[in-house]
């Protein structure tokens, strides 16, 4: 097997870890092989790849989209990230948990967060570079997400522990107006 899965307390939401090979030239890895993933028993379509790159302190999320939801397998190049993902399944018995985990270029790490989740991620390094596949394509008319300080979920940003100062988190205006759980759960 070129990867190994490591299971969350939140079903099918995993942590993939790839085989690296290193030796004095550097190293090589796989980030996706279809056939592969399919032995672990996830048989994905990607249909779009995306790559951010941010400053330290950078926070986006908690994003998802209401319709058209997008299953994602997320990586770092640069860099690293506390990455998080919050289930959305009205029928799962974690509904409303989370669950964060760091990741980068170092311990090279993939995430894979199924459709209808939200996500989000803080960068705890500068010129951090964040990349993912989607399964399905991003529709702006459907993009919607949760307020990432929400107190219904409570998620354990670790601000403390990478030295980054809460006050100077850098947030864009479009994620400071996201809406509250409490707001999502009953329109859905």
């Amino acid at each position: 097997m070129k990867f190994s899965v490591q299971k969350t307390p939140i079903s099918d939401l995993l942590v993939i870890r790839p085989n690296v090979y290193e030796d004095e030239r550097g190293f090589f890895l796989e980030t996706y092989n279809k056939d592969e993933f399919e032995k672990l028993g996830l048989n994905l379509d990607f249909v779009q790849d995306n790559h951010s790159k941010s400053k330290k302190g950078v926070l986006r999320g908690l994003h998802f989209q209401t319709k058209f939801s997008q299953g994602k397998l997320v990586r770092v190049t640069k860099g690293s990230v506390w990455d998080v993902a919050v289930d959305l399944r009205k029928d799962s018995k974690t509904y409303k948990n989370w669950f964060g985990i760091e990741i980068s270029e170092k311990n090279k790490l993939m995430f894979y967060i199924p459709e209808n989740f939200a996500h989000g991620f803080l960068t705890l390094e500068d010129n951090t570079e964040f990349q993912y596949k989607c399964t399905n394509f991003y529709h702006a008319e459907y993009d919607s997400g949760i307020i990432w300080n929400d107190k219904n979920i409570n998620v354990k940003w670790p601000f403390d522990v990478y030295d980054i100062d809460i006050n100077e988190v850098i947030i864009s205006e479009k994620d400071k107006k996201m809406q509250n759980f409490e707001d999502y759960d009953e329109k859905k």
